[in-house]
């Protein structure tokens, strides 16, 4: 029986949209859900674009007991995947689905970690700083922003010429090609242990 995977997305949805079309073709799991805080997030029509169930939800229902919690129940997850998505992710959830919850971030963590950073504020640092390269983590999502434990990382190199948006457009290269695979591995190792 094929793994079921909920996406959480705050914007576009591009990642989510790069997850559905890889899984499509899978015999280890499939997109059943996405969600999103932002009413009108192009991620919510592309999730509808492709026949999957997309909700919307308020804020307030993500730390509430019978709100998505219950959602995610219903739907039997097997794995959440949060793929730019910007609210903490509630302690309660977490303690429900134990090392299920996983997140992207477009930055080599430890570095450029934390609150507020996302999307552009961290390619902009990184040219700030003028660092040698960049990349992504995959991570297990805790308690505390970008701080579970890593499962992957991808690096791309960094030249004096790049600019935030140049930056931005390696990293996403990053996370097409990885966040799929690292999340077929994930569904695959489960069933191994």
């Amino acid at each position: 029986m094929k793994k079921r995977i909920a996406i959480f997305a705050s914007g576009s949805g591009t990642n989510t949209q790069n997850i559905i079309q890889h899984f499509k073709s899978s015999s280890i799991g499939e997109v059943v859900l996405v969600l999103s805080n932002k009413r009108h997030a192009k991620v919510l029509e592309r999730a509808e674009n492709e026949d999957i169930k997309s909700l919307y939800f308020h804020k307030e229902d993500l730390y509430d007991r019978d709100g998505v919690l219950k959602i995610l129940k219903e739907a039997r997850i097997d794995l959440i995947v949060l793929a730019g998505f910007l609210i903490m992710f509630p302690k309660h959830i977490l303690k429900e689905f134990p090392n299920k919850v996983i997140n992207i971030h477009p930055a080599l963590l430890p570095k450029y970690g934390g609150k507020g950073m996302y999307g552009k504020y961290v390619h902009e640092a990184i040219v700030a700083n003028k660092e040698k390269e960049s990349g992504i983590t995959i991570h297990y999502v805790n308690e505390a922003y970008d701080e579970g434990a890593i499962i992957f990382q991808a690096a791309t190199g960094i030249t004096e010429e790049d600019t935030p948006n140049s930056v931005a457009e390696k990293v996403h290269a990053l996370e097409y090609e990885h966040f799929p695979i690292v999340i077929e591995t994930l569904l695959t190792s489960e069933d191994d242990g």
